[in-house]
């Protein structure tokens, strides 16, 4: 596994894994902002994620070490931002 620096000096491993498309790992996680049936938006220290699907579930999350575990019928992996690491604020999406 590489460290990669998340900006703020500290080194944080993220990574992720997906196997036959049902079932996501994902380490590196910070926050999750949402999560339904056919959308999971979470943030990790490598920026924003989303992942999209059906019948999409979070079955184990763990904000100590930021593991983060997905099955379903996973369509697509996407990155946002990647300097965007956590929620903004109302005040902050109404200038985004």
């Amino acid at each position: 596994m590489n460290d990669v620096n998340n900006g703020g000096g500290n080194s944080a491993v993220h990574n992720v894994i997906l196997e036959n498309r049902k079932k996501l790992s994902v380490s590196g996680v910070t926050d999750v902002d949402r999560f339904d049936e056919s959308t999971v938006l979470f943030y990790t220290n490598m920026g924003e994620l989303t992942v999209k699907g059906s019948n999409l579930h979070v079955n184990d999350l763990s904000v100590t070490s930021g593991e983060m575990n997905i099955e379903g019928d996973i369509d697509a992996i996407i990155y946002g931002d990647k300097d965007l690491r956590s929620p903004l604020s109302f005040i902050g999406k109404m200038f985004r």
